[in-house]
Protein backbone atom coordinates (compact mmCIF):
# COMPACT_ATOMS: atom_id res chain seq x y z
CA UNK A 1 0.00 0.00 0.00
CA UNK A 2 2.76 1.80 0.98
CA UNK A 3 4.41 1.35 -2.42
CA UNK A 4 1.65 2.27 -4.13
CA UNK A 5 1.28 5.73 -2.73
CA UNK A 6 4.87 6.58 -3.17
CA UNK A 7 4.08 5.47 -7.13
CA UNK A 8 1.07 7.67 -7.19
CA UNK A 9 3.17 10.61 -5.27
CA UNK A 10 5.83 10.27 -8.04
CA UNK A 11 3.71 10.53 -11.07
CA UNK A 12 1.44 13.42 -10.19
CA UNK A 13 4.86 15.44 -9.87
CA UNK A 14 6.38 14.65 -13.16
CA UNK A 15 2.96 15.41 -14.47
CA UNK A 16 3.62 19.01 -13.30
CA UNK A 17 6.76 19.20 -15.31
CA UNK A 18 5.74 17.44 -18.45
CA UNK A 19 4.17 20.28 -19.76
CA UNK A 20 7.09 22.54 -18.72
CA UNK A 21 9.27 20.31 -20.55
CA UNK A 22 7.12 19.82 -23.46
CA UNK A 23 7.56 23.92 -23.97
CA UNK A 24 11.34 23.77 -24.02
CA UNK A 25 11.60 20.44 -26.43
CA UNK A 26 9.33 22.58 -29.12
CA UNK A 27 10.56 25.65 -28.86
CA UNK A 28 14.12 23.82 -29.34
CA UNK A 29 13.22 21.90 -32.09
CA UNK A 30 11.72 24.81 -33.46
CA UNK A 31 15.04 26.71 -33.12
CA UNK A 32 17.03 23.81 -34.69
CA UNK A 33 14.38 23.60 -37.70
CA UNK A 34 15.51 27.29 -37.92
CA UNK A 35 19.15 27.37 -37.66
CA UNK A 36 19.05 24.44 -40.75
CA UNK A 37 17.36 26.64 -43.00
CA UNK A 38 19.60 29.57 -42.21
CA UNK A 39 22.36 27.68 -42.54
CA UNK A 40 21.29 26.49 -46.52
CA UNK A 41 19.81 30.35 -46.44
CA UNK A 42 23.47 31.60 -46.36
CA UNK A 43 25.08 28.67 -48.32
CA UNK A 44 23.33 30.01 -51.14
CA UNK A 45 24.34 33.90 -50.34
CA UNK A 46 28.06 33.03 -50.05
CA UNK A 47 27.75 31.40 -53.76
CA UNK A 48 26.40 34.89 -54.68
CA UNK A 49 29.20 36.39 -52.99
CA UNK A 50 31.56 34.68 -54.40
CA UNK A 51 30.88 34.78 -58.15
CA UNK A 52 29.20 38.58 -57.90
CA UNK A 53 31.80 40.28 -58.79
CA UNK A 54 32.18 38.49 -62.34
CA UNK A 55 29.17 39.01 -62.89
CA UNK A 56 26.16 42.01 -63.30
CA UNK A 57 24.55 42.96 -60.62
CA UNK A 58 21.54 41.99 -61.98
CA UNK A 59 22.73 38.63 -63.85
CA UNK A 60 19.84 36.62 -64.46
CA UNK A 61 21.74 33.60 -63.47
CA UNK A 62 22.48 34.65 -59.89
CA UNK A 63 18.25 35.08 -58.92
CA UNK A 64 17.83 31.01 -58.72
CA UNK A 65 20.31 31.37 -55.48
CA UNK A 66 18.95 34.48 -54.27
CA UNK A 67 15.83 33.06 -54.41
CA UNK A 68 16.65 30.22 -52.62
CA UNK A 69 18.21 32.54 -49.86
CA UNK A 70 15.15 34.33 -49.28
CA UNK A 71 12.83 31.25 -49.29
CA UNK A 72 15.25 29.48 -46.22
CA UNK A 73 15.01 32.81 -44.42
CA UNK A 74 11.63 33.48 -44.66
CA UNK A 75 10.55 29.78 -43.64
CA UNK A 76 13.43 30.36 -40.86
CA UNK A 77 11.37 33.24 -39.37
CA UNK A 78 8.16 31.50 -39.75
CA UNK A 79 9.65 28.32 -37.81
CA UNK A 80 11.16 30.45 -34.86
CA UNK A 81 10.33 33.83 -34.98
CA UNK A 82 12.25 35.17 -32.41
CA UNK A 83 15.40 34.34 -34.36
CA UNK A 84 17.20 37.29 -34.83
CA UNK A 85 19.93 35.91 -37.40
CA UNK A 86 17.00 35.13 -39.75
CA UNK A 87 15.71 38.78 -39.55
CA UNK A 88 19.54 40.29 -40.23
CA UNK A 89 20.08 37.80 -42.99
CA UNK A 90 16.97 38.62 -44.57
CA UNK A 91 17.15 42.08 -44.31
CA UNK A 92 20.61 42.22 -45.93
CA UNK A 93 18.50 40.35 -48.73
CA UNK A 94 16.46 43.08 -49.71
CA UNK A 95 18.60 46.31 -48.67
CA UNK A 96 21.70 44.85 -50.96
CA UNK A 97 20.60 42.13 -52.99
CA UNK A 98 18.55 42.52 -56.42
CA UNK A 99 16.25 39.67 -55.41
CA UNK A 100 13.08 39.44 -57.02
CA UNK A 101 10.26 40.81 -54.55
CA UNK A 102 13.09 43.19 -52.87
CA UNK A 103 12.19 45.92 -50.72
CA UNK A 104 14.30 48.81 -48.77
CA UNK A 105 11.36 49.09 -46.51
CA UNK A 106 11.04 45.62 -45.18
CA UNK A 107 14.99 45.31 -45.35
CA UNK A 108 15.12 48.77 -42.76
CA UNK A 109 12.39 47.42 -40.64
CA UNK A 110 13.97 43.63 -40.29
CA UNK A 111 17.13 45.11 -39.70
CA UNK A 112 15.65 47.67 -36.53
CA UNK A 113 13.73 44.61 -35.60
CA UNK A 114 16.99 42.57 -34.87
CA UNK A 115 18.95 44.97 -33.51
CA UNK A 116 16.56 45.99 -31.01
CA UNK A 117 16.66 41.94 -30.28
CA UNK A 118 20.05 42.07 -29.18
CA UNK A 119 21.72 40.85 -32.61
CA UNK A 120 25.23 42.12 -32.66
CA UNK A 121 25.74 41.85 -36.48
CA UNK A 122 22.24 43.87 -36.67
CA UNK A 123 23.22 46.49 -34.09
CA UNK A 124 26.29 47.37 -35.87
CA UNK A 125 24.86 47.58 -39.64
CA UNK A 126 22.53 49.65 -38.01
CA UNK A 127 25.03 51.53 -36.49
CA UNK A 128 27.25 52.45 -39.53
CA UNK A 129 23.87 52.54 -41.95
CA UNK A 130 22.86 55.75 -39.38
CA UNK A 131 26.18 57.19 -39.69
CA UNK A 132 26.49 56.86 -43.67
CA UNK A 133 23.61 57.33 -45.30
CA UNK A 134 21.83 60.23 -43.22
CA UNK A 135 22.90 63.13 -44.82
CA UNK A 136 19.91 65.62 -43.47
CA UNK A 137 19.29 63.65 -40.14
CA UNK A 138 21.21 64.02 -36.92
CA UNK A 139 21.25 60.41 -36.18
CA UNK A 140 24.69 60.08 -34.70
CA UNK A 141 23.28 59.85 -31.32
CA UNK A 142 21.05 56.92 -32.29
CA UNK A 143 24.37 55.67 -34.87
CA UNK A 144 26.40 55.35 -31.17
CA UNK A 145 23.42 54.11 -29.46
CA UNK A 146 23.57 50.94 -31.69
CA UNK A 147 27.54 50.48 -31.97
CA UNK A 148 27.65 50.61 -28.61
CA UNK A 149 25.33 47.67 -27.81
CA UNK A 150 27.49 45.94 -30.28
CA UNK A 151 30.53 46.59 -28.63
CA UNK A 152 29.02 45.42 -25.34
CA UNK A 153 28.65 41.65 -27.10
CA UNK A 154 32.42 42.40 -28.43
CA UNK A 155 31.81 42.94 -32.04
CA UNK A 156 35.31 43.02 -33.93
CA UNK A 157 33.62 45.67 -36.48
CA UNK A 158 31.80 48.24 -33.80
CA UNK A 159 35.11 48.18 -31.50
CA UNK A 160 37.40 48.82 -34.46
CA UNK A 161 34.43 51.79 -35.29
CA UNK A 162 34.35 52.98 -31.52
CA UNK A 163 38.04 52.51 -31.65
CA UNK A 164 38.09 55.34 -34.52
CA UNK A 165 35.46 57.28 -32.91
CA UNK A 166 37.06 57.76 -29.61
CA UNK A 167 40.74 58.45 -31.33
CA UNK A 168 39.42 61.20 -33.57
CA UNK A 169 37.18 62.44 -30.96
CA UNK A 170 34.38 62.18 -33.64
CA UNK A 171 30.91 63.12 -31.48
CA UNK A 172 32.88 62.35 -28.31
CA UNK A 173 35.36 63.08 -26.17
CA UNK A 174 38.34 62.73 -27.54
CA UNK A 175 39.70 59.21 -25.45
CA UNK A 176 43.23 57.42 -26.68
CA UNK A 177 42.53 54.85 -24.15
CA UNK A 178 39.28 53.84 -24.65
CA UNK A 179 40.75 53.99 -28.46
CA UNK A 180 43.42 51.67 -27.30
CA UNK A 181 40.71 48.81 -25.34
CA UNK A 182 38.58 48.90 -28.59
CA UNK A 183 41.11 47.99 -31.41
CA UNK A 184 42.95 45.71 -28.74
CA UNK A 185 39.61 43.78 -28.31
CA UNK A 186 39.25 43.69 -32.07
CA UNK A 187 42.40 42.98 -32.77
CA UNK A 188 42.05 39.39 -30.33
CA UNK A 189 39.28 38.53 -32.20
CA UNK A 190 41.40 39.10 -35.97
CA UNK A 191 39.95 42.00 -36.77
CA UNK A 192 43.03 43.45 -39.49
CA UNK A 193 41.79 47.31 -39.42
CA UNK A 194 42.11 47.21 -35.35
CA UNK A 195 45.31 45.16 -35.34
CA UNK A 196 46.77 47.92 -37.79
CA UNK A 197 45.73 50.65 -36.11
CA UNK A 198 46.88 49.32 -32.39
CA UNK A 199 50.68 48.46 -34.11
CA UNK A 200 50.93 52.24 -35.74
CA UNK A 201 49.90 53.85 -32.14
CA UNK A 202 52.27 51.41 -30.31
CA UNK A 203 55.01 52.35 -32.95
CA UNK A 204 54.06 56.14 -32.10
CA UNK A 205 54.95 55.80 -28.92
CA UNK A 206 51.20 55.83 -27.06
CA UNK A 207 51.10 54.44 -23.58
CA UNK A 208 49.13 50.84 -23.51
CA UNK A 209 47.67 50.24 -20.34
CA UNK A 210 49.52 47.41 -17.95
CA UNK A 211 46.88 45.09 -18.26
CA UNK A 212 47.03 45.31 -22.39
CA UNK A 213 50.52 44.32 -22.46
CA UNK A 214 50.21 41.74 -19.50
CA UNK A 215 47.73 39.86 -21.65
CA UNK A 216 49.85 40.19 -24.73
CA UNK A 217 52.80 38.18 -23.44
CA UNK A 218 50.50 34.95 -23.04
CA UNK A 219 49.96 34.98 -27.13
CA UNK A 220 52.99 36.84 -28.08
CA UNK A 221 55.30 34.57 -30.56
CA UNK A 222 58.24 35.06 -28.38
CA UNK A 223 57.31 34.23 -25.15
CA UNK A 224 58.13 30.95 -25.51
CA UNK A 225 61.31 32.44 -23.66
CA UNK A 226 61.95 31.89 -20.07
CA UNK A 227 61.65 34.53 -17.48
CA UNK A 228 63.58 38.10 -18.40
CA UNK A 229 63.94 37.79 -22.00
CA UNK A 230 60.18 37.31 -22.50
CA UNK A 231 59.31 40.22 -20.11
CA UNK A 232 61.82 42.26 -22.21
CA UNK A 233 60.19 41.34 -25.29
CA UNK A 234 57.31 42.18 -24.25
CA UNK A 235 57.52 45.82 -22.78
CA UNK A 236 59.35 46.13 -26.06
CA UNK A 237 56.86 48.54 -28.43
CA UNK A 238 58.44 46.82 -31.57
CA UNK A 239 57.46 43.48 -31.10
CA UNK A 240 54.67 44.57 -29.83
CA UNK A 241 54.10 46.20 -33.27
CA UNK A 242 55.29 43.46 -34.82
CA UNK A 243 52.67 41.25 -33.11
CA UNK A 244 49.59 43.29 -34.33
CA UNK A 245 50.69 43.44 -37.99
CA UNK A 246 51.54 39.77 -37.95
CA UNK A 247 47.57 39.47 -37.24
CA UNK A 248 46.77 41.68 -39.59
CA UNK A 249 48.57 39.58 -42.10
CA UNK A 250 47.26 36.23 -41.82
CA UNK A 251 44.08 38.13 -42.02
CA UNK A 252 45.14 38.75 -45.77
CA UNK A 253 45.50 42.22 -45.32
CA UNK A 254 48.48 43.69 -47.44
CA UNK A 255 48.66 46.42 -45.09
CA UNK A 256 50.08 44.05 -42.34
CA UNK A 257 52.38 42.75 -44.50
CA UNK A 258 54.07 45.80 -45.96
CA UNK A 259 54.56 46.85 -41.70
CA UNK A 260 55.94 43.61 -41.52
CA UNK A 261 58.51 44.41 -44.37
CA UNK A 262 58.90 48.07 -42.80
CA UNK A 263 59.93 46.71 -39.87
CA UNK A 264 62.52 43.68 -41.16
CA UNK A 265 64.15 46.08 -43.40
CA UNK A 266 64.72 48.70 -40.42
CA UNK A 267 66.08 46.25 -38.69
CA UNK A 268 68.15 45.42 -41.73
CA UNK A 269 69.60 49.12 -41.63
CA UNK A 270 70.25 49.19 -37.77
CA UNK A 271 72.40 45.96 -37.79
CA UNK A 272 74.33 47.17 -41.24
CA UNK A 273 74.42 50.33 -39.39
Amino acid sequence: MLRSFFIKGTLKQNSHHLPRFNQWRALHSRNKKAMELIAKGWSALKEVDRVIDYAELKDKRLIPLLRTAKENFELALEADNSNTHARYWLSKLHLKYHVPGACKAIGAALLVEAADMGDPDAQYELGCQLRVENDYVQSDQQAFYYLEKAVDQLHPGALYLLGAVYLTGDCVKKDVASALWCFHRASEKGHAGAAIAYGSLILRGVEVPESQTKFNSKRSSSARKSGKDAASTVENPVEMAREQFEIAARAGCDLGFKWLQRLEEEEKRLLAG
